[in-house]
């Protein structure tokens, strides 16, 4: 996708982000912070997202789709609408991307024997899982800010 393409909207998109547009603003006072997101709610209303505006309608998505929340208040439907739409942000093909590697990888061992799984915790909230074969030996990390390989080695048992 293009960065300088705008984002569209569909209608449950729009309602359920001008909602959340408003619990961000009354959380953070700053007066610059109120004017972006009277800006962002601007363009949601518009149901046309511009590029610049994206890192923060992305921030946004990210935070209210944590946990269960959206799903709780506005419905399956609304966390899927906006599932879709952050996976649509630089941010959501950036971990897309991330998962991707990690499947790539963890093909490396598929039909292989598994000869060693571990998990460690590296500090609070990153945690590893380790999987190992005859021939591979593969550390995936797991963080807030997504999941990737740790490292790959080949030939490693």
């Amino acid at each position: 996708m293009d960065e300088e393409i705008p984002l569209t909207l569909d209608d449950l998109q729009r309602q359920v982000l001008l909602q959340q547009i408003v619990l961000f603003a009354q959380a953070n006072p700053d007066p610059q912070a109120q004017q972006d997101y009277q800006a962002l709610g601007e363009a949601v209303a518009r149901m046309e997202i511009p590029a610049a505006m994206l890192p923060r309608l992305s921030a946004i998505l990210e935070i209210a789709l944590s946990g269960d929340r959206i799903r709780r208040t506005s419905g399956p439907g609304a966390h899927l609408a906006l599932m879709a739409l952050f996976q649509k942000t630089p941010r959501g093909r950036a971990l897309a991307a991330e998962v991707s590697a990690l499947n790539s990888a963890l093909a490396q061992i598929k039909n292989q024997q598994l000869t060693e799984v571990t998990a460690a915790q590296r500090e609070p909230g990153t945690y590893t899982l380790t999987l190992g074969t005859p021939g591979c030996r593969i550390v995936i990390r797991f963080e807030p800010r997504g999941v990737r390989v740790e490292s790959l080695d080949i030939g490693s048992e």
